[in-house]
């Protein structure tokens, strides 16, 4: 349920369309609903500008399916990150027009949603998913595709990492159109301090847990993109192409809204 949602149901009522029982009864579930083992924040896009997503890692299949449902009353768009085919399956059965983007991890409804249940408008801005290696393309396909289901471009650059940084430069003029940089990289993760040092956008920076030993399942990467002496990289956790692309709308968005 976003502002809009919400002032379609106002607008009825101030012009008569809708009683204000209707009102309470399309509003009541405002601001979560217990289900028991969830309590689903309907009001989320209300106070962030986007909808809750769904981290289905610990969840059962089952739970998951349940929670889309709810969620899909209100939303024309739900998400589901870290899941598997096997919690894929459990949603399909319920929403048959579900996708599964199986590099990413990441199951989507889309469904028409209650009226007003979300604006149709341009996309918030572009964002570049750079990956430093092939073995990085999980990691980069979370980010990539959500991006794209919030509402942004997205231009996909991977394998471009410093071993062979040639590949980097031939692909620089792309990255520089881009209003935000998501860069992601494992082994040392060098990779966002040479794209930092070459951007005028933001670069959020994603160490991955990919190398050998001493890259500590990505805790080198951190490390080295934590101390990046580039102005503008910012860096979240291991492995989490989801929150790189969540903060990279909402640089966006607020670009959009300015």
């Amino acid at each position: 349920m976003n502002e809009n949602y919400i002032r379609n149901i106002l607008d009825g009522v101030a012009k008569g369309d809708i009683t204000s029982a209707d009102a309470m009864e399309q509003l009541k579930e405002l601001p979560y609903k217990s289900m028991g083992f969830a309590n689903v924040d309907h009001h989320r896009q209300l106070r962030t500008g986007f909808p809750e997503v769904i981290y289905s890692q610990g969840k059962t299949p089952e739970q998951i399916r349940d929670i889309f449902g709810e969620l899909a009353g209100g939303n024309r768009t739900v998400i589901a990150t870290r899941a598997t085919a096997v919690d894929f399956a459990a949603v399909q059965e319920r929403f048959p027009e579900a996708k599964y983007h199986e590099a990413a991890r990441i199951i989507e409804v889309s469904t028409d949603g209650p009226e007003g249940a979300e604006e149709t408008a341009e996309p918030f801005g572009t964002v570049a998913v750079v990956s430093a290696g092939t073995a990085d393309i999980p990691v980069a396909e979370e980010a990539a595709i959500t991006a794209e289901l919030l509402g942004n471009d997205v231009t996909r650059i991977y394998d471009v990492g410093v071993s062979g940084i040639h590949r980097l430069f031939d692909r620089l003029e792309e990255i520089r159109k881009a209003d935000v940089v998501v860069v992601i990289a494992g082994m040392e993760g060098a990779l966002a301090s040479v794209v930092g040092g070459l951007v005028e956008t933001p670069v959020i920076a994603v160490p991955t847990s990919i190398g050998y030993g001493a890259n500590l399942q990505g805790l080198s990467a951190l490390l080295s993109m934590l101390n990046s002496c580039a102005n503008g990289v910012s860096v979240v956790n291991i492995d989490n192409g989801f929150g790189a692309a969540y903060s990279a709308s909402v640089i966006n968005r607020g670009r959009q809204r300015r």
